[in-house]
């Protein structure tokens, strides 16, 4: 069955298979939070991206072939509630971005800038800072060898919009270009989004809105 990235909380998750990494997309806890397990085809090696709740959920996932590393794309409480949990049973190393790991209460082991790579296996993802949702926020992209690129918004891009900057015009003038600099300038159009909440978008659905989010401050 194709991939949609249509989840829902409690339901199965979505499996995008590409040439060289598998995405795994399920949808966990209240705020009906993505996560998202990467896998290394050649080597069998797994990333989570964002523990965000339901540990068991997360954990069967996962499996029995483990998971190297966890990655938090910021420090809102319902990104992290179930790294503790998730750490304790694989073992797993944790990074996040360098000003919002204060903000995690599990210890991050590498703190991530903007442009550091960080890989799965074989597969190599880079991470962009992006700054208004929180100060540390980082997306991650993965610049597939054998198709077009994937990226990993966290709550910083989602269809319709950038995240909540809290009625801050500063805040989110700075995540606007942010955004627009180290994403849509950088990438194509069709580039696949994976936000933190919700439907998966791409970068050229959203590219024609740019001007609209800007006139409208949010």
């Amino acid at each position: 069955m194709a991939y949609t990235g249509n989840v829902a909380v409690g339901e199965p998750a979505d499996a995008h298979e590409l040439a060289k990494l598998i995405i795994s997309k399920v949808a966990v806890g209240p705020m009906e939070n993505n996560a998202y397990l990467l896998r290394c085809r050649a080597t069998g090696e797994q990333l989570l991206i964002d523990a965000a709740s339901e540990a068991p959920t997360l954990l069967n996932l996962i499996g029995q072939d483990g998971l190297a590393t966890v990655v938090t794309t910021h420090r809102h409480g319902d990104h992290w509630q179930a790294l503790s949990a998730v750490v304790d049973a694989t073992g797993a190393r944790t990074l996040a971005g360098r000003h919002d790991a204060e903000g995690i209460p599990v210890p991050t082991d590498v703190l991530v800038d903007d442009g550091d790579e960080i890989t799965v296996g074989e597969c190599r993802l880079t991470a962009r800072h992006l700054v208004g949702h929180t100060p540390g926020s980082i997306a991650l992209v993965y610049d597939d060898p054998e198709g077009h690129p994937h990226v990993f918004t966290g709550d910083c891009l989602f269809p319709g919009g950038v995240g909540n900057t809290h009625d801050d015009p500063e805040a989110f003038a700075t995540l606007l270009r942010d955004v627009e600099t180290r994403l849509f300038d950088q990438l194509p159009d069709e580039t696949w989004v994976y936000p933190g909440h919700g439907s998966d978008t791409t970068l050229g659905a959203e590219r024609p809105k740019l001007p609209e989010w800007r006139e409208r401050g949010w």
